[in-house]
């Protein structure tokens, strides 16, 4: 009888050690929640690299190479037409476009300064002058400085599937 007792013991103390740990995996995974406004696919911020580490990645890659990340940056700028773009702050006053995969989703228009984690594709393209314009045009520029652009661009360039706006 006494060993059934004490192997009781034992069972009631490991039943209850494994419900804590669930516990604080729900109160973990509520804290993310909390802290993050989620848009497009569902994304986590565990592994996203940071400006200093992504401007290095933009750095290594040529017109035409694409690469799968996910990185923290600050945004500058968003569409104030529909929040169908924004310009994140990279390192040495670099700035990546960022556009969300197939238009599946948009931005608040109020973001600007916040930090957000991008999940995507990034690139380097040449922007056309009329392309140009026309985010000049969205971000409210005046004519005079939309009339000034007349040279195509090498950007840094992010298809988004999924951002995170820290809260």
């Amino acid at each position: 009888m006494k060993r059934i007792n004490i192997l009781f013991v034992f069972f009631t103390l490991i039943v209850a050690c494994k419900g804590q740990n669930k516990e604080q995996e729900v109160v973990q995974k509520e804290e993310i929640a909390v802290n993050y406004a989620s848009f497009g696919d569902k994304i986590d911020a565990i592994n996203a690299l940071n400006t200093s580490e992504m401007t290095k990645k933009y750095q290594n890659l040529a017109v035409a190479d694409t690469l799968t990340t996910k990185f923290s940056a600050t945004v500058v700028e968003v569409c104030k037409s529909k929040g169908c773009w924004m310009t994140l702050k990279l390192e040495d006053g670099t700035e990546a476009m960022v556009k969300f995969k197939d238009y599946g989703f948009f931005m608040p228009k109020d973001i600007d300064g916040k930090e957000v984690i991008v999940n995507g594709k990034a690139f380097i393209e040449a922007m056309s002058v009329d392309e140009q314009r026309h985010y000049a045009e969205d971000g409210g520029e005046s004519a005079a400085a939309i009339a000034a652009i007349t040279e195509p661009k090498k950007t840094m360039r992010f298809d988004a599937d999924g951002v995170l706006i820290k809260q």
